[in-house]
């Protein structure tokens, strides 16, 4: 039976959407019309869409809530609108106000319960591992793990990293000292560089040591909570960003680093302009910590890293991929300006650097199928480059960029810029053996 929305998120976001005049100038960006080829999958279906809901000329339905489940919250319209509009603010606090009229998808709800609860999250990436052989099926090294069978919510050809051993958080204390008069750096470390990539971690740390900076690494740093945000539950990313913010607080320092590009969206963005905006009691506390958030290579050019000290190994042809989450906060320059003065590295630049790669959050949990035409063509311009590596700054970027190329049966690598940066620097073989 269909329902009528309850419109008080929507309210928020009323201005904005009078700024939208239709023009479509975001389709030839929206990497969903791309694959759906509907006017619901682009900015200005869903932006009518949410000013329908708010007038209550239409009712909840099933296509309703398809039509703002099709958007990969990458940020491409926003940048090229000419009118501004926040279409990424605008399709998150639909989808909340749907979540609370219809309830929150079964996955949502089971993510959300394990986001916000750190031990059920350590217990389960724990449990993964141990029942890694049953699951999955092992590929080669450096390819990840296979599904063996399909799962709920997840396609039996995906690619999915192996879990770490030891994850990045158990590995360090939580204050590191560095010299006198350096930088003191808060590390915001993320879930996926905690449990599936400590290496990302560990050539961050190494690098930021070697500037002599003091890195403290928060013990009980939550997940940022943009997965619970991409599914409407603004209830769960409430939580996670007070918790996150009593932990950041806790410390006296100069920056707070993020080498994810999706925590560092979450922290130095959503926090503001969705948590803040709902919860005004917070806002001027996330927006202390917002102007303090900066993401690693752009802190490492800003502190003077020379990469003619810290990047070697040999001469290797690599390609950039921008993630959306560090394109939308004009993050482009800095990491391509350190790899390219990286001894014996060789950056090519591919067609559709800036292009989101279909990861989007769920979005590629839910439209799968989608999310990996959108990936091939990602892939393609990859290949295209004769590059042997591509890097990227998010760690969810490069799981949906190596699903992809598997898929392809291409063999080249998927690396963290900063793993390209800190090639002399990364921690020695039996330390690596933790993985």
């Amino acid at each position: 039976m269909n329902q009528q929305v309850n419109t008080d998120a929507i309210k928020r976001v009323e201005n904005e959407l009078k700024k939208c005049v239709k023009c479509g100038a975001c389709r030839a960006h929206c990497p969903a019309f791309t694959a759906f080829q509907r006017e619901p999958a682009v900015a200005r279906g869903k932006v009518a869409l949410a000013q329908h809901l708010l007038t209550g000329d239409i009712q909840l339905d099933d296509q309703t809530y398809l039509a703002m489940s099709k958007c990969l919250l990458c940020g491409s319209c926003v940048e090229k609108c000419p009118n501004e509009v926040p279409t990424d603010e605008i399709v998150m606090v639909a989808r909340e106000a749907l979540a609370r009229q219809r309830g929150l998808t079964t996955f949502h709800s089971a993510v959300g319960r394990v986001i916000r609860n750190r031990s059920l999250m350590k217990f389960g990436v724990a449990a993964a591992r141990i029942l890694g052989p049953l699951f999955f099926r092992k590929v080669p090294e450096t390819s990840g793990l296979r599904l063996r069978f399909p799962l709920p919510f997840v396609g039996g050809k995906r690619h999915i990293p192996p879990i770490a051993r030891k994850p990045f958080l158990e590995r360090h204390p939580e204050l590191i000292p560095g010299e006198p008069g350096k930088p003191r750096i808060v590390y915001f470390v993320g879930c996926m560089t905690n449990f599936c990539y400590p290496q990302v971690g560990e050539a961050a740390l190494a690098l930021f040591r070697h500037l002599g900076c003091t890195v403290i690494i928060p013990r009980n740093q939550q997940c940022c909570g943009l997965p619970g945000m991409s599914g409407g539950d603004l209830d769960t990313v409430r939580g996670l960003a007070e918790k996150n913010l009593a932990e950041l607080e806790r410390f006296d320092a100069d920056y707070i680093m993020t080498a994810c590009a999706t925590c560092g969206g979450a922290l130095h963005k959503f926090y503001p302009s969705l948590v803040g905006k709902r919860h005004p009691e917070l806002a001027a506390r996330l927006k202390a910590i917002a102007a303090k958030t900066v993401d690693a290579s752009q802190l490492l050019q800003q502190l003077g890293l020379n990469p003619e000290e810290t990047g070697a190994g040999g001469d290797v042809r690599i390609t950039y991929h921008d993630p959306c989450h560090l394109r939308t906060r004009a993050i482009t320059r800095q990491p391509r300006e350190l790899l390219s003065a990286t001894p014996g590295v060789d950056l090519a630049e591919m067609e559709g650097a800036d292009k989101c790669c279909g990861l989007g959050g769920t979005f590629n949990v839910y439209h799968y199928e989608s999310s990996l035409a959108i990936n091939r063509m990602k892939s393609a311009a990859i290949i295209n480059t004769g590059a042997r590596a591509v890097v990227t700054g998010c760690p969810g970027c490069m799981m949906q960029l190596s699903d992809g190329l598997k898929q392809q049966g291409s063999g080249v690598r998927v690396l963290h810029t900063l793993e390209i940066l800190a090639r002399r620097l990364t921690v020695p073989a039996d330390k690596r053996k933790q993985r």
